[in-house]
């Protein structure tokens, strides 16, 4: 019999699941050794055959050395995610400012919890002073840095501001592109954002920003999806639902309201504002058409009321016109006002909505406000301080707050606006692009070759919102007028040449699905006949789009998950995968093959660490592993180099594939115009589905295959009648604008 001493000794010699080779019989041994029989009983050759518990074994973590390959990919083949331009993050790591001991005061969120949304939005009314919305957590750095701030830099300065800005109406920072980018690029969960920043900021109402009928998505969802949705974002620590549409179509923003209201949250429901009510001219949207539809949201039951002016088009006069009517009409219902900085009039027009009778505006930090994002809170606090709209906030706080965004900011450079962007722009009031949108079309543009056509793409998206009606624009409707005014840039299209070829040319599938009726009724109704001849015979969708889906199965959802990834699946995680199926699953397995990520310092996520660099990851509490960048080895014969780490004292290495030295030399053939039956590629990207193969025959208009770009999917469809003769692409090929997909002889 062993002693237990003994076991003991050789239990804890044990490597732990930090830094375990990744097949081992550990587990097991692990399991014997903490056998109540073995320790203590005496044991014969008939032990494991009586203990088939023994081979209940818990699965290896191996974070640490997923991470080693992770950076080891990274110092290999450079960032995982897309970079716009050739800026290296900052090597400086923001100083959080001191934050005092023990638990923060009393602010807003307790008397939302004791009072309700009701007691909570009458508080919020009777109010002295204006009240601020920070966005700097979300829509600022959606706005100027491609949505790409992590989790690791929003929870350094959480507890300073959860200390120093207690007094907040509220903290937006979940919501909009945040939940999809959280997974797709950051390789992060957004539900533990939210779980995180909940923690660490107890006492400031959180707010996001839902899409209505499309979540947080880009699509309509079955409804059971968005009242789930909203139930399991309350459970996480959500507060206040910001409710809209991006057509303000009353149908879809009623679910949403129903939805966020069902789930025990505030309600704020957000008219989209586009035009200029003080423009006698434009009277699609006139002061009337806002009224109206504040009526109908009011008459629903929102708590607050809000103006969303998503591209910062509200000058100071058109903002006392529309708040003053408001306000005269509703004088018992909070209003919210939320604007964009684009041309730079963003302070001057929220002083007006104060002056006029709003009750709270959104403001960003001021190392992280302007140009796109929102106006400057120090601006704000200041212009309103010893004034009846005083907002109760430091000064000197807001500086302290503003430096630390202001280093954290570096570590973002390949993404910052600033990069190709010296100022604002009042050219917005002419091409309206909101300023979320703004930075990430630009993004766009550069990813498809089109950076240095911008000035054009701008021009083309007014153009673009014409042809299609002049909608209220923001996601996801402003995502259609932007992928159709890279179309148009792409192709060298103008406005008159689109609605002539409108039947024969191939559009982006989020246009063909918005003429569709895909994401509901745009005011005024669709144009025609632009959408007659683009959709043909394709079929249209009546009334809400989400009321004709059927329920999703939410059980069957989870045991697929569980099926397909073999780890523990949490309702967050089913949600995730409700709303974005594909890019959840890629997270997931970008997980599995790297670790938690999300737990390195932004620096060596994005560009990983520098030979004979030394650093810390913190796993989790008591979990640190000290890791040493010794060495990058040569080029075998299979591709791969050896890249060498300490960790924890111990010599490491992992193998990594050099998929640039790897990389085939590879010339696709181009189409030939004067060739009728060769079908191009209409813009650079990755075939994500061929819907026909060598020796089918085709009709004119029908969908050959589908191409995607940086989220924009086109569907390239046949030019002509006849056979398909040769098929020149498959599923995940890469293309280049005109490269030949396949040849259809008549």
């Amino acid at each position: 019999m062993l002693s237990f001493s003994f076991s003991l000794s050789l239990s804890l010699s044990l490597p732990t699941s930090l830094s375990s080779p990744p097949q081992t019989n550990i587990p097991f041994l692990q399991n014997v050794l903490s056998n109540n029989q073995f320790l203590y009983s005496t044991v014969d050759t008939q032990f494991i055959d009586e203990n088939q518990d023994l081979f209940n074994l818990k699965r290896t973590q191996n974070r640490a050395q997923r991470l080693l390959h992770y950076l080891g990919h990274v110092m290999v083949n450079g960032p995982t995610t897309p970079i716009p331009v050739n800026a290296k993050p900052s090597s400086t790591d923001p100083v959080v400012p001191p934050v005092p001991m023990g638990e923060p005061p009393a602010g807003f969120r307790e008397v939302l919890l004791k009072e309700g949304p009701e007691g909570f939005a009458r508080a919020v009314r009777q109010h002295q002073g204006l009240l601020l919305m920070d966005t700097t957590f979300r829509d600022a750095h959606q706005s100027l840095l491609a949505t790409r701030v992590r989790t690791h830099d929003l929870k350094k300065i959480a507890p300073y501001v959860s200390h120093n800005f207690n007094n907040l109406f509220s903290l937006e920072n979940w919501g909009g592109a945040t939940f999809d980018v959280a997974m797709r690029f950051l390789y992060e969960c957004p539900w533990r954002r939210l779980q995180e920043l909940r923690a660490l900021l107890p006492n400031v109402p959180f707010q996001m920003l839902l899409r209505g009928a499309n979540a947080v998505g880009y699509t309509n969802y079955p409804d059971n999806a968005v009242f789930k949705f909203c139930e399991v974002a309350k459970e996480n620590g959500m507060d206040i639902f910001r409710v809209f549409d991006s057509l303000n179509y009353l149908p879809n923003m009623l679910l949403g309201m129903e939805a966020a209201g069902s789930a025990g949250g505030v309600v704020e429901a957000a008219i989209s504002y586009t035009g200029d009510v003080s423009d006698p001219m434009r009277q699609k949207y006139s002061l009337d058409y806002y009224i109206q539809l504040a009526e109908e949201l009011v008459k629903a039951g929102t708590h607050i009321l809000a103006i969303k002016d998503m591209a910062g088009l509200l000058k100071p006069e058109p903002s006392r016109l529309l708040i003053t009517a408001l306000r005269d009409r509703f004088p018992d219902v909070p209003i919210h006002v939320h604007t964009h900085d684009t041309a730079g009039a963003g302070v001057a027009a929220m002083l007006a909505c104060a002056e006029a009778g709003a009750d709270i505006v959104d403001v960003a930090v001021d190392s992280m406000a302007g140009m796109t994002s929102q106006p400057s809170m120090g601006a704000i606090v200041a212009c309103t301080k010893g004034t009846k709209h005083d907002t109760g906030i430091s000064l000197e706080k807001v500086f302290d707050y503003s430096e630390y965004w202001e280093v954290a900011r570096g570590l973002y450079a390949p993404f910052d606006c600033t990069a190709t962007m010296k100022s604002g722009n009042a050219d917005v009031y002419e091409n309206e692009i909101p300023g979320g949108q703004y930075t990430n079309l630009h993004f766009q543009a550069h990813s498809m070759g089109l950076g240095n056509k911008f000035k054009e793409v701008k021009k083309a998206y007014a153009e673009a919102n014409k042809l299609l009606g002049d909608l209220i624009k923001v996601t996801p409707s402003s995502k259609i007028v932007g992928d159709l005014a890279q179309f148009m840039v792409q192709n060298s299209l103008s406005r008159a040449e689109v609605e002539e070829r409108a039947d024969e040319l191939s559009f982006p599938l989020s246009v063909v699905e918005f003429l569709q009726g895909h994401i509901g009724i745009p005011h005024g109704g669709f144009p025609e006949p632009f959408r007659s001849k683009v959709l043909k015979s394709l079929p249209r969708v009546e009334g809400r789009p989400g009321a004709s889906l059927p329920p999703l199965d939410f059980q069957k959802l989870e045991t697929d998950l569980r099926a397909a990834h073999s780890t523990e699946i949490t309702p967050e995680d089913v949600m995730s995968a409700a709303m974005y199926p594909k890019v959840f699953d890629e997270f997931k397995e970008f997980r599995r093959n790297f670790g938690p990520v999300d737990r390195l310092s932004t620096r060596l996520f994005l560009d990983g660490p520098k030979i004979a660099e030394e650093f810390e990851v913190e796993l989790e509490r008591g979990k640190t592993l000290h890791i040493k960048a010794l060495a990058l080895g040569d080029l075998n014969k299979a591709g791969q180099r050896e890249v060498f780490f300490e960790l924890n004292g111990q010599l490491r290495s992992v193998l990594v594939k050099d998929t640039v030295a790897m990389k085939e030399m590879h010339f696709h053939p181009k189409a030939l115009k004067d060739v009728r039956g060769q079908v191009g590629a209409p813009m650079p990207g990755k075939v994500v589905e061929v819907k026909v193969k060598q020796g089918q025959k085709v009709e004119k208009g029908q969908p050959l295959c589908v191409l995607s770009a940086m989220k924009m999917e086109t569907v390239v469809n046949s030019p002509l009648s006849g056979t398909v003769a040769k098929v020149y692409v498959k599923v995940d090929s890469s293309l280049e604008g005109d490269d030949l997909i396949l040849e259809i002889t008549e």
